[in-house]
Formats: structure tokens, C-alpha cells, sequence
């Protein structure tokens, strides 16, 4: 049993009979009555994302996982299809337990989390960015840029990101997973 002091983001917990990922938190101390921590948990079954606040010492059951390297292969509608980098092992995930399904290229390694007790898989937790080559984007205007003016831009694997106006096509951006924008342009 761990407690809220042990909270932090990437813990996966047993809450209200389902297991759940930390994916943000705040501990708070207020200036009168006592401390809490309140969290953001994605549910490792069905995606939702729930709010909770927990009191300080709250005793909350930590699910043990191990972390492992996959590549992914491909997709296969709603299947999502990797490979252990180390045993060669194929598995496949159902796109709800992917961050950003969208933004993932085949041959991008990606670390699977698997409960310990049961071998199942429960969450894939992408890089911080990704590298893709702009496949689609509408040409900028030259005197549009009062402001830090952006157009949408569809990348390899079919997303839609928005980029500033100077991008264009067959040029390759990083985009932050996290949030699914765009960070710079990337030359190689």
C-alpha cells in the first residue's frame, strides 16, 4: 500500500475497482483545514479521464508494472499492432489505450506498461516528440502575420497539426505528443 505523498505522474493505481494512471497532480495545503492531493487518473480500461482528490495520508493501492521497449508494426483499424524489441514478441492494443494514435509512425519504439500479476498490457506511453514530414498544407499568405498566425497541416500518418505559416509541404516537424503541436521545423 502506498500513500499520497507516493503520488506522482505514470503511477498506476486500483481505484473504484479499475486501474488507473496518474497522468497529473497537485498537492495542496491550504492555510486552514488539511492537505489534499487532487489528480487527474486516466482509466486504463475504457480512456476516461476522471478528477479526484484525495486526502493527505490516504492509503491508495499501487499496481505493480513492468516497462517494456515495443516497436510499432502497424495498424489495423482499430487494432494497433507491436513487437518487443527484446523477445520479438508480437502484441496488439485496441487504439483507446494510445496517448496519440494519431501521431504514431511505423518503426517508432514506444514503452508498454504491463501489470505484473495478470501480463497485460496497460498503457503506451509515447516519446516526448515525434519527427514527421508535412504531406499536406495550404500556402501561406505573405502579409497575413499581424499575429502569430498558424494554418493546419496534415502530417504522414494522417493527423492535422496547426504550424505557422512558413511551413510547407515535404518539410519535417517536431511535434510534441504530449499535446499533439507543433514544436519547430526540423532540417536535416
Amino acid at each position: 500500500m502506498a500513500s499520497t505523498s507516493d503520488i506522482k505522474n505514470g503511477l498506476c493505481i486500483k481505484y473504484n475497482n479499475d486501474i488507473y494512471k496518474i497522468i497529473e497532480f497537485l498537492h495542496v495545503k491550504p492555510g486552514k483545514g488539511p492537505a489534499f492531493v487532487r489528480t487527474k487518473l486516466r482509466s486504463l480500461t475504457n480512456g476516461k479521464v476522471l478528477d479526484n482528490t484525495f486526502s493527505a495520508g490516504h492509503k491508495i493501492e499501487e499496481v505493480r508494472v513492468e516497462n517494456h521497449k515495443f516497436q510499432f508494426l502497424y495498424p489495423e483499424g482499430d487494432q494497433f499492432h507491436f513487437m518487443n524489441t527484446e523477445t520479438f514478441e508480437q502484441i496488439t492494443l485496441n487504439k483507446n489505450i494510445l496517448d496519440s494514435p494519431d501521431l504514431l509512425k511505423e518503426g517508432e519504439n514506444v514503452m508498454v506498461s504491463i501489470n505484473t500479476e495478470t501480463d497485460l498490457p496497460l498503457s503506451v506511453d509515447m516519446p516526448a516528440s515525434v519527427i514527421l514530414e508535412v504531406t499536406y498544407a495550404e500556402p501561406g499568405i505573405k502579409g497575413n502575420t499581424a499575429t502569430n498566425a498558424t494554418k493546419s497541416a496534415t502530417v504522414e500518418t494522417g493527423a492535422s497539426v496547426n504550424v505557422p505559416l512558413f511551413i510547407n509541404e515535404g518539410d519535417k516537424i517536431k511535434i510534441d505528443t504530449a499535446s499533439g503541436s507543433y514544436m519547430e521545423r526540423v532540417k536535416e
